[in-house]
């Protein structure tokens, strides 16, 4: 396996992201094992920004990118994500390309020239949210926030017909081996194709401490955070409107802390929108708009309760990183953060609508015990997580699949 060469292929790297930190400790582990690892990207991005952002140095790597930098349009990248892969692979001639979108039919076509294999990691088939009536986009929380409303839901429906053009089929057929980032993900993977790929859970970025010794209950206050950006998705102003006001009366002196990006003109109407209602809701909220990571992680080891309001989250970075800080999580029961990191209630609490939103953060705000115990299953989940285990694991996957 040492001296053989693998190409990582991601859509969009410029943004601290869930997608974006696999791609890094894929190629990161790669390289760490002897391969030579290259980088296609659609569009220019910051290869320095990955050692502040996750801990991952890229910079022993050549990049390949289309030459501009691109703030808007970030979905239809992915159809587009193929194109500087195909122009490397004729001179790299790899021995493995991995990919993480599902336009890659061009790629697909090149394995039988050129002789490389590939490797499919899959955060979420979304090629099926407009051909299943099951996952359709209408019907999954986390694209209808999003993408629900005019004109929006043209401007996703038009990066899945440019998709469609690009498409490489079943998964399976494809490619050489699926993986997925969780059992949730896994399990929609197999009612839409018949065959279930092998799961390769996400690490904690290399940066984030897993703490021994987390402060405990005591000496805490009455602080929940949540951290994402600023985007409907988040469902911050869910939070503000349903869950806040009902946990204010439950635990009186409670504050909120949200933390989370504002990099495009999307995410910072958002975060005004959020702004404008605490205000008129009155509600104790601070607002910490791109701080640096020194500030959530503070933030993280004061507070009592981590909440992360998405549903049908695929993974969630946060949470993990939450949990690498003894903070006990409050996740909704979907997603791979429900079933991967929350462990189905094992390792974090759930809820399904509001009410049981405010019962779980309000037990973790006052009673000692519970908090002890989701605080040490938490570290206990997120210790199989570390970026050393996902290297050992990506060590043994690549030696089968080049032998």
């Amino acid at each position: 396996m040492r001296g053989a060469k693998a190409l990582m292929t991601h859509h969009y790297w410029d943004r601290p992201g869930g997608g974006e930190l696999v791609a890094a400790a894929f190629a990161r582990a790669l390289r760490d094992l002897g391969l030579h690892v290259e980088i296609t990207a659609t569009t220019k991005f910051c290869v320095t920004c990955y050692r502040d952002w996750f801990g991952i140095d890229l910079t022993d790597m050549r990049v390949h990118s289309m030459p501009f930098k691109l703030r808007a349009f970030g979905i239809y990248l992915r159809a587009l994500s193929w194109l500087p892969a195909a122009w490397v692979v004729p001179r790299l001639k790899p021995d493995v390309v991995i990919i993480d979108f599902y336009q890659t039919k061009p790629i697909v076509r090149m394995k039988k020239k050129y002789g490389f294999k590939t490797v499919e990691y899959i955060h979420y088939p979304m090629e099926v949210i407009h051909r299943s009536a099951k996952y359709h986009w209408k019907r999954d929380p986390y694209i209808a926030e999003r993408y629900g409303k005019f004109p929006w839901n043209l401007y996703l429906m038009g990066s899945l017909w440019l998709g469609e053009l690009f498409d490489r089929g079943n998964p399976f057929e494809a490619n050489d081996l699926v993986l997925a980032n969780s059992g949730w993900t896994a399990d929609v993977v197999k009612e839409v194709y018949g065959e279930r790929p092998s799961i390769l859970n996400p690490p904690i970025p290399p940066n984030v401490k897993i703490v021994e010794r987390p402060a405990g209950f005591e000496e805490r206050e009455l602080l929940v955070v949540m951290v994402g950006r600023f985007s409907g998705e988040k469902r911050y102003h869910w939070v503000l409107s349903e869950v806040m006001p009902r946990l204010a009366r439950e635990v009186p002196g409670v504050r909120l802390a949200i933390v989370g990006g504002t990099g495009t003109k999307v995410s910072r109407a958002y975060y005004e929108m959020v702004r404008r209602l605490a205000a008129e809701r009155g509600l104790d909220v601070e607002l910490r708009p791109d701080a640096p990571g020194d500030v959530k992680v503070a933030l993280m080891d004061q507070a009592r309760a981590f909440l992360h309001a998405t549903i049908n989250e695929h993974w969630g970075v946060a949470v993990a990183e939450a949990m690498a800080r003894g903070l006990p999580v409050v996740v909704h029961k979907s997603g791979g953060a429900w079933t991967d990191l929350a462990l189905g209630g094992e390792a974090g609490a759930g809820y399904n609508n509001a009410d049981e939103a405010v019962d779980a953060l309000a037990r973790l705000l006052t009673d000692g015990r519970a908090w002890n115990y989701y605080s040490r299953r938490g570290l206990e989940r997120v210790r199989e997580l570390t970026f050393d285990k996902f290297r050992a694991r990506v060590s043994e996957i690549t030696e089968k699949l080049l032998a």
